[in-house]
């Protein structure tokens, strides 16, 4: 008798849950229909954020889609120059070149200014070392950028001058799904600051990825860099002076004209005065522009006045569609030394 009321209290107990069950389905099925749902709009899924430290990059794969996709970004590093102000215009990235001395690194342009530069340079005997930025650095902004981007162009100093360049191609290898073109600038400061100009603003107008690096290009081919410098010492025991060594043994007697070009320093007239220099310059810039409109930046090195009075001349001499004066970021400051002055210019 016992048994058969154990069987009975089991099914009763198998009924409970299966009645329990069909109405936990209806009561489902029910607040499915019936409360509101909260799509995600396509287009605007959220990306997490990067680490601030990236680690074993090596054969790893960053994503940097998602987002709405608007235009080709441009990336450049410290070394470019380009004011400011039109960084935050044309949104364009800048990856920091690093200085070290006295036992620190500093990000060019974000911890360490140029007077500081300047400064250190004259009350030390010890030239600041320079080395170029990180793959995982190079990552992070390639990641960032390709968010909101339909390609990256990223345009740095030659190999010949800097291991930047094969940095950045090193780190364009690791990000996936948005196509990374790596420009080669034959020149340097703002001779590679108006070629990372011009891009951005093919860009801002709307051109397609391989446009902006043709444009790049073209405005590269273009560019012409003339400087005077204020000693030989920092470019020589820099090991980037090229051609121009062959003066060392003169420096007392002439003030010589560099120029680069391809990546290399090289020298390209040798007045006996800074004053016949500064002419020299002028005349150069006459012959190439050709009356034709000139853009055109005064570089220096801590002789703002010089840099001034050279910028006035220029205006008065030339039709400047754009005209700069910039100071040498800390990174090229610690290779060339105080005293630099000099154009970087092309013609339309």
């Amino acid at each position: 008798m016992s048994h058969i009321r154990s069987r009975v209290v089991f099914i009763l107990l198998v009924l409970i849950l299966l009645v329990a069950s069909a109405l936990f389905g209806v009561l489902t099925y029910w607040l499915d229909r019936e409360l509101p749902r909260s799509p995600i709009p396509a287009g605007k899924v959220r990306c997490p954020a990067l680490p601030e430290a990236i680690q074993g990059l090596a054969g790893t794969k960053v994503f940097a889609g998602g987002g709405d996709m608007s235009q080709v970004a441009v990336v450049t590093d410290s070394s470019a120059n380009v004011p400011k102000d039109l960084i935050q215009e044309l949104d364009i990235h800048v990856v920091p070149v690093l200085l070290n001395f006295d036992g620190q690194t500093f990000r060019d342009g974000v911890d360490i200014t140029p007077g500081e530069v300047y400064r250190w340079l004259r009350a030390n005997k010890h030239i600041p070392t320079t080395s170029s930025p990180s793959v995982g650095d190079f990552v992070r902004v390639y990641a960032a950028a390709g968010r909101e981007a339909t390609g990256i162009v990223s345009i740095h100093l030659s190999p010949r001058l800097s291991a930047t360049y094969n940095t950045a191609v090193a780190a364009s290898q690791l990000v996936d799904d948005v196509p990374i073109r790596v420009v080669n600038c034959p020149t340097v400061a703002m001779g590679q600051g108006f070629v990372t100009l011009e891009a951005a603003r093919a860009a801002a107008a709307g051109a397609e990825l391989e446009a902006v690096v043709a444009r790049a290009a073209q405005v590269a081919s273009k560019m012409n860099l003339l400087a005077i410098l204020g000693t030989f010492e920092y470019l020589y025991r820099g090991g980037r002076i090229g051609g121009a060594a062959t003066l060392l043994g003169t420096m007392l007697q002439i003030k010589p004209i560099l120029y680069v070009t391809d990546g290399r320093v090289d020298v390209f007239a040798k007045p006996r005065t800074r004053a016949r220099a500064i002419r020299v310059m002028l005349q150069q810039m006459a012959e190439l522009a050709d009356s034709r409109p000139l853009h055109a930046a005064i570089l220096h090195a801590d002789v703002p006045a010089e840099a001034e009075d050279l910028r006035r001349q220029v205006a008065e001499k030339f039709d400047c569609v754009e005209l700069y004066v910039t100071e040498f970021t800390p990174i090229m400051g610690a290779h060339s030394g105080p005293g630099v002055l000099g154009v970087a210019f092309y013609a339309d």
